[in-house]
């Protein structure tokens, strides 16, 4: 029994018919067409499929669509549509990631944290990225990056 949901995406209402069972991370990739929540552990582990619900960073491999009715979803498309933010920007002049699969989550974890503490210490940037998995960088230039534009972006991270 299918039902249709509406839901704003990166400032875009949209509508989509889905099952009972569709995973929010497929209905964003396959009826969509968002791309950059990554196909990862699907079991919440990685963080690759992470966007923002309602302000807060969730795993879209765990969320069930129909969950996401009425909700506003950021991705990282959804940041970038005046251009890159000052987060992103600061990650790039860091060389913050390698391969990139982790960057989008890692990217809106971080957005998550600068929104509520915009002058985080280095220990609640871990903890903001911890659910994050990440193999090339080491996490260094990432934290880096994070601290160095925290306080600085004028609201827009």
């Amino acid at each position: 029994m299918n039902k249709r949901i509406t839901f704003k995406l990166n400032q875009e209402t949209r509508s989509v018919e889905v099952e009972p069972s569709d995973i929010l991370l497929d209905v964003l990739r396959d009826k969509l067409g968002v791309k950059s929540p990554k196909i990862g552990c699907e079991r919440g582990d990685c963080g690759a499929c992470t966007v923002l619900l309602d302000g807060k960073s969730v795993r879209t491999c765990l969320i069930l669509a129909i969950e996401v009715d009425g909700c506003e979803i950021t991705t990282v498309e959804g940041l970038s549509r005046a251009g890159l933010t000052p987060l992103q920007e600061s990650f790039l002049k860091h060389d913050s990631f390698q391969c990139g699969f982790c960057a989008p989550g890692i990217v809106l974890s971080a957005t998550e944290l600068l929104g509520k503490n915009p002058h985080p210490s280095e220990a609640e940037v871990k903890e903001a990225i911890a659910g994050n998995l990440c193999r090339c960088t080491g996490y260094k230039p990432i934290i880096e990056a994070v601290l160095a534009v925290s306080g600085k972006w004028g609201g827009r991270v």
